[in-house]
């Protein structure tokens, strides 16, 4: 499977998944229609389906995965920085800049883990940066949309089918190829597991976290990804931890904790 195809079918797989827990949890009752809700189910679509994960994709055909991984962690702080702009929902903190901060160079330490390799490559690099700028827009959309009027499941489940109308479009126009051979136990295992598990349950454990914590919160615990990965390889594929990436994780703590105190800036700043 292509990088496309594979993020293609799991998403499918993913907005098949929430149709069928949406019936059974709804009972059948259709939510409202409401046409600026639907616009913003599409621009989430846009923003955190197509325009992340495709980006991200495609730039790891173009950069190395530990660029891509390091760059990627910027999303938390490029939240904060169109947030002060654009998301009068919650209020913008200084020290929410100097944490996350911190915790990026954390990141960077634990993701390097002892091996200072980091070559820049301007096209995959650039695509990198715009993923995060994609999931940070979607992020802030997510604190638009009528959580009243909608379950998590359902307004996820929206996300999706919008997602997918954006992706389809270009996966033709790819060449998307898929035969019914290449659907071997295996690969249907793994895809199930990327649909239903990393993209529909993870869609909606994100999406409830933001409205039950923020934007802000909740994108700060993208810092704890890597740490967990890193503790993950150790205790499952024996991989080395190095005193630099215990200093990383030290750093990520510490940029989480100064990031969740309070503090504001002063109101011309933040206006």
């Amino acid at each position: 499977f292509a990088p496309l195809e594979i993020l293609l079918i799991r998403f499918v797989m993913g907005f098949l998944g929430l149709t069928i827990y949406d019936l059974i949890a709804n009972r059948g009752k259709r939510p409202p229609f409401n046409i600026r809700q639907e616009l913003l189910f599409a621009a989430a679509g846009l923003t955190g389906v197509v325009i992340y994960y495709l980006l991200e994709n495609v730039a790891l055909t173009m950069t190395s995965a530990s660029n891509v991984g390091i760059i990627v962690s910027v999303a938390p702080l490029t939240t904060a920085i169109l947030g002060l702009f654009f998301l009068k929902e919650e209020k913008f903190r200084i020290n929410l800049i100097i944490g996350f901060l911190i915790a990026f160079l954390g990141v960077a330490l634990v993701m390097f883990n002892g091996k200072i390799e980091f070559e820049l490559s301007l096209k995959g690099d650039l695509l990198s940066l715009l993923a995060t700028v994609g999931w940070a827009i979607y992020s802030i959309l997510l604190r638009k949309i009528d959580t009243k009027s909608y379950r998590v499941a359902t307004y996820t489940k929206k996300i999706f089918f919008y997602g997918l109308v954006w992706m389809i479009p270009i996966a033709l126009f790819s060449g998307f190829s898929v035969n019914r051979s290449d659907f071997t136990p295996l690969n249907t295992t793994l895809l199930l597991f990327l649909g239903l598990g990393a993209s529909a349950s993870c869609f909606v454990s994100w999406n409830f976290a933001v409205n039950a914590l923020g934007v802000y919160k909740t994108s700060g615990y993208i810092y704890l990804t890597p740490l967990i990965t890193l503790f993950t390889a150790a205790l499952v594929l024996k991989e080395p931890i190095t005193w630099m990436a215990l200093g990383g994780c030290l750093l990520i703590f510490v940029g989480l904790y100064l990031s969740k105190r309070n503090g504001d800036i002063p109101d011309k700043l933040a206006s």
